[in-house]
């Protein structure tokens, strides 16, 4: 029986998610509890894959909000991606994505952007999409660098964190979700503006309302000095990859090391929980063109290696 795909309607949000539940490349990104959070900020283009009445996939996009020509696989997160249970590969991962693509050309779109998920975050290997997307002649328009641990492999921590997290242990308390959202996030707004002129993503009552609706899966992990908090990391966990959504650091903290004592009580949780990586996310600037080496270089520290986070373009004219 062929495919046939029906635009995401608020009804099926359940449904959306018990089949994110059992699927074999889903984390929390791509559920409605968390697409939800936006409130409206996108125009939802998010598809359904039925095989008979039988959801066997889902694809969460939007209309990207500076251009009405252009459907993105999501604007608002990290990436997103074809999501399956198994059934869309091969021959059938083509038939879906061909399948989409109709669907938004007959919308008016001209342009798909795809964000891929990263290989480590599926339970399984599933990058039939990315042939797919070759078939149809997308192009890949971008790709960043992440920094990743593999918790089962980890190559040694070079002799500067050794030294940095001996110092870091003398002098800071880390805590787990004490320090309160609104704490971390000022110390992240104010490590973003210092350094990149920037500002999060996310507000503070944002990061507060994702982290009761995921209590599990985010958290903020914070160090203190003399009793202030000087660092903090907030994570995004999925069932196989610890990921640090956030880091930020004060100057205090930076002189204290106070990012060593975190990611290394982080890593030993992460061990402990059989999470297979640790992803300590991009380093990167001007749509991936550039690798802002010294940060690259100190997630590297840790034991990691590189993770490409690939945007594919696909022409739909």
């Amino acid at each position: 029986m062929s495919l046939r795909v029906e635009p995401f309607a608020e009804s099926k949000a359940r449904e959306w998610d018990r089949f994110c539940e059992g699927a074999l490349n889903a984390t929390l990104l791509h559920t409605r509890r968390f697409l939800s959070y936006h409130e409206g900020r996108f125009q939802d283009r998010s598809l359904i894959f039925l095989d008979g009445d039988a959801i066997v996939g889902v694809l969460p996009a939007a209309e990207h909000p500076a251009d009405a020509h252009m459907v993105v696989s999501h604007p608002g997160s990290t990436y997103g991606g074809l999501v399956h249970d198994g059934q869309l590969i091969g021959e059938r991962a083509l038939e879906a994505m061909s399948t989409a693509a109709g669907f938004y050309r007959n919308l008016g779109y001209t342009q798909f952007q795809y964000k891929a998920l990263p290989h480590i975050y599926a339970s399984v290997p599933s990058q039939d999409d990315l042939y797919a997307l070759f078939r149809m002649g997308a192009i890949r328009a971008r790709c960043d660098l992440s920094s990743t641990i593999c918790l089962a492999e980890r190559r040694p921590c070079s002799d500067r964190r050794r030294r940095a997290l001996k110092k870091a242990q003398r002098l800071v308390s880390v805590a787990w979700d004490t320090l309160g959202w609104p704490s971390a996030w000022q110390l992240i707004a104010d490590n973003l503006a210092r350094k990149h002129g920037a500002s999060p993503v996310h507000s503070a009552e944002e990061l507060a309302l994702l982290h009761l609706r995921f209590p599990e899966s985010i958290r903020v992990v914070s160090a203190t000095h003399n009793t202030i908090p000087v660092a903090a990391v907030v994570l995004f966990n999925s069932r196989h990859v610890w990921h640090a959504q956030y880091i930020a650091s004060s100057e205090v903290g930076y002189d204290t090391h106070a990012l060593d004592a975190i990611f290394d009580a982080i890593i030993a949780r992460a061990t402990e929980s059989r999470a297979r990586y640790f992803d300590f996310g991009t380093s990167n600037e001007d749509a991936g063109k550039t690798l802002n080496s010294g940060l690259y270089r100190f997630k590297s520290e840790f034991g990691g290696g590189g993770v490409a986070h690939e945007f594919y373009q696909l022409n739909l004219q």
